[in-house]
C-alpha cells in the first residue's frame, strides 16, 4: 500500500514527508484518503507534511486552489463512507456513572480547547489558577459553568478548566456585553489586569472555536449531487403521501440527468409510538414495526442508483440520548441493501466532500435558552452551533445527552455541508464556506403545531452540487 501511495504521489509530482505517509497509512482506507488529500491540493503544491494534512482537515489551512475551471467527469463515482471515529454505533460504553460524566466533559473541553488554540489570533494560554495570580494580560480557556447578571447590569461568568474555577467580569459598557453565552460551551478569554481585586478576572476579548473565516468551498471536478429528506414521519395521519409520490416520480424522471447520486435522511423517518401524549390519535399506522415496513416500501420507489443514508431522530425507535446509534436491524431487515444505516450525528465523506448530518433535537434547548432564537429560523440556531463548534453544548435540559467517553457532538471537523432537521423548516445559508441546510419535512401541520401557531415548510428537497456547492430547493407541495 505504501508503494501505491508513493507511486500516486509521484504521478502528480508531489513529495510526501515520512510522517505524512505514516498518517495516510493509519487511515482505514489509505488510498481513498490519499485521493481526497490530492484532490484538495493546489496545482503548485510540491511538498506535503503531516501538519499540512492535519491543518487542512481541521479547516485551519487552505490547501486548495483559489478557483479552477470545472470539468465534468464522464463516469459517476459512488464514493460514500463514514468518517472514522464519528459514529457511536457499536462504540457506546457509558453506564451513567460519575466517571463517565467526568470523562465526557473532559473530552469536550480538550477537543474544543485544541481548536481554540489553533486560532491564529489566540496563541499561548495559561491555566485559570495561574491567571488569577497574574496582574497582567493573559489568555485562558474554560468551560462556562454559569452566567448571571449583577444588580448593576454587568455580566458575571463562572468558568472552569482542569486547574480550577474563576469568576469572569464583563462590564455592561464593554463591547462584549451583548455576547451570547450558553452553559457548558468552551470559550477562550483574553483577560486584562484587575488590580488589587482578585475576586474575579476581567474579560477583554472572547474567542470561540468557530468555523475559520478563511474556510471556503473550493470547486472540484465532480458531477454528483446530494439530496436531503428530513422528518418523513411515516405512520402519521399528516404524512404527505401525494407530495412524496410527486417527489419519487420526479427522481425517477430526473435523477440520472440531474446526477443525484446520494440521498440522506437526517432523522425522524417514522412518526414513532408514544413520543408525546395522545400520539395514538394522530397515527394511521400504530405499530412501530409496520411503520418501518411501510417506509421500506416507499424507499423502493427511489431509483436504484441513488445511495441512501438513514440515521435516527427523536421519533425513531432508538435511545433518545444523543449520540444515537444506528437503527437496529430488527426494524430495518426489509430495507434494500443500498441503504446505509448510521448514527446521529455523523460525519460522512462523499466524493471528497465532508458532510455533517445531525437530526437537531438540541434546537429545543438553544431556542429555550438563547434570546432571539426561534423555530421559525433554524439556520440562526445552526450558526450558533458552528460558532461554538458543538451541536448540543447545553447539558441537562430538554435534549438528553449520553455521557460517552468521547463527546461525539463536538464539531471536530469543518464540514463542507452541515444539514439538520427536527423543526420542520426548510432553508439554506452559507456560513464561512459551510453550506448549512435545514431539510424540511414530509408531514403537514400537526395539532401540536397548530396550538403553538407554528407553520411548517413541508415537502421541500434540498439538493447540493458536490462540484460548486450550488443549492437548489425543490418544492413538491404542488
Amino acid at each position: 500500500m505504501k508503494t501505491e501511495i508513493l507511486s500516486e504521489a509521484a504521478k502528480r509530482k508531489i513529495l510526501l514527508s515520512p510522517d505524512a505517509v505514516e498518517m495516510i497509512l493509519s487511515n482505514s482506507d489509505p488510498m481513498t484518503f490519499t485521493n481526497t488529500v490530492f484532490a484538495h491540493l493546489a496545482k503548485d503544491a510540491v511538498f506535503v507534511s503531516k501538519k499540512d494534512i492535519m491543518d487542512c482537515i481541521a479547516g485551519d489551512k487552505i490547501m486548495f486552489e483559489s478557483q479552477k475551471e470545472v470539468k465534468p467527469m464522464n463516469k459517476v463515482t459512488n464514493d460514500l463512507h463514514v468518517v472514522r471515529g464519528t459514529d457511536i454505533t457499536g462504540e457506546s460504553t457509558c453506564e451513567g456513572k460519575i466517571n463517565d460524566f467526568a470523562a465526557y466533559f473532559m473530552s469536550r473541553y480538550q477537543a474544543l480547547k485544541k481548536i481554540i488554540e489553533k486560532r491564529r489570533d489566540f496563541g499561548f494560554c495559561t491555566t485559570i489558577e495561574k491567571a488569577k495570580e497574574l496582574d497582567r494580560e493573559c489568555r485562558i480557556i474554560g468551560m462556562v459553568y454559569d452566567r448571571s447578571t449583577t444588580k448593576n447590569g454587568h455580566t458575571m461568568l463562572t468558568i472552569e478548566d482542569e486547574s480550577g474555577i474563576a469568576k469572569v467580569f464583563i462590564s455592561k459598557d464593554s463591547p462584549l456585553a451583548n455576547e451570547v453565552f450558553v452553559s457548558d460551551e468552551v470559550i477562550g478569554i483574553l483577560t486584562k489586569p484587575s488590580g488589587k481585586n482578585r475576586a474575579f478576572i476581567i474579560a477583554d476579548k472572547i474567542f470561540r472555536p468557530d468555523i475559520p473565516r478563511d474556510h471556503r468551498w473550493e470547486n472540484m471536478d465532480l458531477v454528483s449531487k446530494i439530496a436531503f429528506l428530513s422528518d418523513v414521519h411515516v405512520g402519521s395521519t399528516t404524512f404527505l403521501e401525494p407530495a412524496w409520490n410527486r417527489m419519487t416520480r420526479w427522481l425517477k424522471e430526473n435523477s440520472v440527468k440531474e446526477e443525484i447520486n446520494y440521498l440522506v435522511f437526517p432523522g425522524d423517518v417514522v412518526d414513532g409510538i408514544g413520543v408525546f401524549p395522545d400520539q395514538d390519535k394522530e397515527l394511521i399506522i400504530s405499530d412501530i414495526y409496520d411503520q418501518y415496513e411501510k417506509l421500506s416500501e416507499y424507499l423502493k420507489d427511489i431509483p436504484d442508483h441513488i445511495k441512501m443514508v438513514i440515521h435516527p431522530g427523536n421519533h425513531d425507535a432508538c435511545r433518545l440520548a444523543e449520540p444515537q446509534p444506528a437503527l437496529n436491524k430488527v426494524f430495518t431487515k426489509s430495507f434494500d441493501s443500498n441503504i446505509m444505516m448510521v448514527g446521529n450525528p455523523v460525519y460522512m465523506s462523499v466524493e471528497g466532500r465532508t458532510v455533517l448530518t445531525y437530526h437537531g433535537k438540541s434546537m429545543d434547548d438553544w431556542i429555550a435558552g438563547v434570546r432571539g432564537l426561534s423555530y421559525e429560523d433554524p439556520l440562526k440556531v445552526m450558526k450558533h452551533m458552528c460558532t461554538c463548534r458543538h451541536l448540543a453544548p447545553i447539558y441537562g435540559q430538554r435534549n438528553a445527552l449520553a455521557p460517552e467517553k468521547r463527546d461525539y457532538l463536538v464539531m471536530e471537523y469543518v464540514p463542507d455541508i452541515f444539514v439538520s432537521g427536527h423543526v420542520h423548516g426548510a432553508g439554506q445559508e452559507i456560513y464561512n464556506g459551510v453550506r448549512m441546510i435545514n431539510a424540511s419535512t414530509w408531514q403537514s401541520q400537526t395539532e401540536y403545531q397548530k396550538m403553538h401557531n407554528f407553520n411548517p415548510d413541508p415537502a421541500i428537497m434540498p439538493v447540493v452540487s458536490l462540484s460548486d456547492g450550488a443549492i437548489r430547493m425543490h418544492n413538491f407541495m404542488e
